[in-house]
């Protein structure tokens, strides 16, 4: 399948870096020759330099033949340009990222239908949305929802006092009258999909999956529930932060925004005026400390600084803010922080991945025996969820899940029918139209009938 990708910035970068995995053919366009050189030299893709509304360029980068574009420049108005001249000179889907809050739901209903777009995608907004859940479910340091929040996988780490430490999955299952499956763990650099006898240790990040009902139930069984965050402190009036301020204001939230910027403070009290807004340099200890961030519950760091993100939010780790949560867009300094105890981190570019992997793959597998409606990437990427709908031509229909012969590393986690959610048992089968959710780790699904050997 032949994609096109027009600006190769964090985003532009990510996503070509995950469609040259998916094994898709990628064309990539810049209007900087140093990206475009960076780029070609360390993925298998097609460079082209140049701006990506001009026809002659598009044309070269083989738009005519090109199942999808995606447009990820750092202008909106930019990148619906070019999804309408890709779309009028072949471009059989286009993508364009529009993140100004000034173009709501309305008039981003309305561009969709009258420049042909596919899908718009907004880091921001999605991002927000991610953090939301998370402060939902603070116990939790991801909070992943399929089938229309019928079913969920929440992932959390086993700190030292667990008492899910020392135990198979079996004896949990017997302990404990939640229902609930834990279908992905990471322990150190190893993933695994455990079976029944495997035992959980301290340390381990493991995937539960249930409904939200039996999620909750657990945690609380496990004395892992927390309330929601009520009191938040977020650092950097960004446009994550407005976007997140507004869900929180609006669910009941006090929230605090501190950010050195004199005039965007202004700006997001015009637009936020139930917002506590404090000009002032987060970085600096004394004023947290005098805005109280030892009485709130949650803190975001989200400013564009990746290493002033990690400082400040350790430091709120150490004032015993519950909940510390921080913006980190480098891999490098993600995983540096995780291993220095830093457990909640949120990515952008990594939630705008998940969703394009999911529609490109969508794309590709549109004749097969399912369809991709969700996927999200786990455990640092190494593994994945994805969350089929069923057709009558799977092969394994009707079949017990303990007869189907499944690859390795291969879990079936869920299967949602109708509104019925079931925590599958060997005795259980796939029907078309189910909703089947599945984890694999160190392999890629693009269709259902891929988990068959």
């Amino acid at each position: 399948m032949q994609i096109v990708i027009v600006g190769c910035g964090k985003i532009g970068t990510t996503v070509t870096e995950d469609f040259v995995a998916e094994g898709f053919d990628v064309t990539v366009i810049d209007k900087d020759p140093a990206v475009i050189s960076a780029i070609t030299n360390t993925y298998d893709v097609i460079g082209v330099c140049g701006n990506g509304v001009d026809c002659e360029l598009l044309a070269e980068a083989g738009i005519a033949k090109a199942e999808l574009l995606v447009a990820v420049t750092g202008s909106d108005e930019l990148n619906m340009l070019c999804c309408f001249l890709a779309r009028k000179m072949g471009a059989k889907h286009t993508i364009a990222r529009i993140r100004n809050p000034e173009y709501n739901d309305q008039s981003l209903s309305f561009m969709r239908h009258h420049l042909d777009l596919s899908m718009s995608i907004n880091p921001e907004l999605l991002a927000a949305q991610e953090l939301f859940k998370i402060l939902k479910m603070p116990s939790a340091i991801t909070v992943e929802t399929f089938s229309r929040r019928n079913y969920e996988m929440v992932e959390v780490v086993l700190r030292p006092e667990s008492v899910l430490s020392g135990h198979s999955l079996m004896e949990l299952r017997k302990k404990y009258s939640a229902k609930f499956l834990v279908c992905v763990v990471q322990r150190g650099e190893n993933v695994y999909i455990p079976d029944g006898n495997f035992v959980l240790q301290e340390g381990d990040r493991i995937g539960i999956s249930a409904t939200p009902t039996e999620i909750h139930k657990l945690l609380r069984q496990i004395g892992l529930m927390q309330k929601s965050a009520k009191n938040v402190m977020i650092l950097g009036a960004s446009r994550t932060a407005y976007y997140l301020s507004k869900m929180l204001m609006d669910n009941g939230s006090a929230v605090k925004v501190v950010d050195k910027d004199f005039a965007r403070c202004e700006e997001f009290s015009a637009l936020l005026p139930g917002a506590v807004v404090i000009e002032g340099d987060g970085v600096q200890q004394e004023l947290l400390l005098e805005e109280s961030i030892d009485r709130m519950d949650a803190f975001l760091s989200l400013t564009g600084m990746d290493e002033g993100n990690i400082l400040v939010s350790f430091f709120a780790a150490a004032q015993g803010v519950p909940k510390v949560i921080a913006k980190i867009n480098s891999n490098e300094l993600g995983s540096m922080a995780e291993k220095l105890g830093l457990e909640c981190i949120i990515s952008p570019k990594k939630v705008i991945s998940d969703v394009l992997s999911r529609y490109a793959r969508a794309l590709k597998n549109s004749l097969g025996s399912s369809k991709v409606e969700t996927l999200y990437k786990l455990m640092d990427g190494r593994a994945e969820a994805l969350e089929f709908i069923v057709t009558p031509d799977f092969p394994g229909l009707n079949i017990p899940l303990q007869n189907l012969n499944l690859k390795k590393n291969i879990l079936i986690s869920g299967i949602v029918r109708g509104r019925k959610a079931i925590i599958p048992s060997g005795s259980d089968v796939i029907l078309p139209d189910d909703h089947v959710i599945v984890l694999g780790a160190g392999t890629q699904l693009q269709d259902l009938s891929d988990i068959l050997l």
